[in-house]
């Protein structure tokens, strides 16, 4: 049997406001058509460069994660490799992430949050799950759209 994931769906209150991050952050195309779903007020999507297509659907009363908080914990997070961390975490703060841990000197990754909530790890290149993990390729963070990986962790 061959089986591919075509697609990571991500819970939020505003799918479209979250599909406009991501494209942003991926250099992806936000809502191009696509037979396997429909596209509406409460789905929207980014087709990344390379890799999955990126899914956001509305949930109402949406309750996102408190990373590292157990009380609400995060069910997956998402790695992006990156060739500069600091660069990146610049950028994605533009974009309205938010930053909840920055240990990328010491450890070589950061931590941020999507406007949703979800949280998501800008990884230098070449550490931890960067270049792991079957190494996968995405699209790196940052401008234009610069080869790097894109992974969930």
């Amino acid at each position: 049997m061959n089986v591919q994931l075509q697609c990571v769906v991500l819970d939020c209150p505003d799918p479209a406001l979250l599909a406009r991050f991501y494209g942003e952050l991926l250099g992806g195309e936000v809502d191009r058509p696509d037979r396997r779903w429909s596209l509406d007020a409460d789905w929207s999507t980014v087709h990344p460069p390379s890799g999955p297509v990126l899914a956001f659907q509305r949930v109402p009363d949406h309750r996102p994660p408190s990373w590292p908080d157990p009380a609400r914990p995060q069910q997956f997070h998402l790695d992006f490799g990156v060739p500069d961390p600091a660069a990146a975490g610049r950028r994605v703060l533009a974009l309205g992430a938010r930053l909840l841990s920055a240990d990328e000197e010491e450890r070589g990754w950061a931590v941020y949050a999507d406007p949703a909530g979800h949280p998501f790890c800008l990884v230098r290149e070449g550490v931890g799950g960067a270049e792991g993990a079957g190494g996968a390729e995405g699209a790196a963070v940052g401008e234009g759209a610069n080869a790097g990986t894109a992974q969930g962790g």
